[in-house]
């Protein structure tokens, strides 16, 4: 489903995956207001519920905000009550170990109409903005969960452009979420904007997360602050302790499995 959201020429802010950290989305809320953008104007690239302590109040937030939501590999699972998150992670691995904690914590506290709210959500979005037409999606558009990197290939950028294109027609740049990394690639087809999320740091050992603000067509990446403790506490008192309520703490992920090799551990840290 594709949902055309006109033109937006004021600035607009852009975020991923606040993964049901209410603490994170609350402080987003906060630079929002001090920046004057109001949730018309704000757009989020998916997984509105996944690893930490609120799933239910972080829904609620969203959907109070106006906020408008791309549907991302967790909306699309949780709205079918499906056994898992959808990530694609290798069986076995520990990426596909950990989801099998805060996964059924997700899903035992999403009510039916949430779950609706989920299903409703577009699979692409699309606007304008200064004369330029912006696609969003989730990870990639041949694939909902793939990630795509910083350092991942033209061709991968190349074969999700045409798609998108195929599916929608002509556009000028790309939003997209899913990997957890912030980053803006200038592609022979045109920029590819990932904003980052909010609900989980970029693997760079700091607390703080990362959105993006759009603005006269330029990008830029903003860090997050918010209380970290405070959430990493929610989750421990809640009974989430696979290693993502350390993660906020000590800003790198409890796995690297998903990282490309060039991407892993203090690598990262200056970013």
């Amino acid at each position: 489903m594709h949902r055309d959201l006109g033109i937006i020429n004021g600035p607009v802010l852009l975020f991923g995956g606040p993964y049901s950290n209410l603490h994170a989305l609350q402080a987003l809320i906060a630079d929002a207001d001090r920046f004057q953008i109001g949730g018309h104007h704000m757009i989020c690239t998916g997984d509105v519920v996944a690893y930490c302590s609120a799933p239910a109040q972080t829904v609620d937030t969203i959907r109070q905000m106006g906020a408008s939501v791309v549907a991302g590999n967790c909306e699309k699972q949780l709205a079918e009550n499906a056994p898992d998150c959808g990530c694609g992670f290798d069986a076995g691995s520990a990426c596909d170990l950990l989801s099998q904690g805060w996964y059924p914590f997700a899903n035992a506290r999403v009510d039916p109409k949430a779950r609706r709210w989920m299903g409703h959500c577009p699979d692409i979005l699309s606007f304008r903005h200064q004369g330029a037409r912006y696609a969003v999606i989730h990870g990639g558009w041949t694939e909902i969960a793939r990630f795509i990197w910083p350092n991942s290939s033209n061709a991968v950028f190349e074969m999700e452009w045409c798609a998108i294109e195929s599916s929608i027609g002509a556009v000028d740049h790309v939003i997209a979420g899913h990997c957890g990394l912030a980053f803006v690639k200038e592609t022979p087809q045109g920029r590819w904007i990932n904003p980052g999320v909010i609900g989980m740091p970029p693997n760079d050992g700091r607390q703080q997360t990362r959105y993006g603000i759009l603005d006269g067509g330029e990008v830029q990446i903003h860090r997050l602050s918010y209380n970290a403790e405070a959430a990493a506490a929610a989750m421990r008192a809640a009974g989430l302790t696979g290693g993502y309520e350390a993660a906020l703490l000590s800003g790198y992920w409890p796995s690297e499995d998903i990282l490309p090799v060039s991407l892993r551990g203090p690598s990262l840290a200056n970013g």
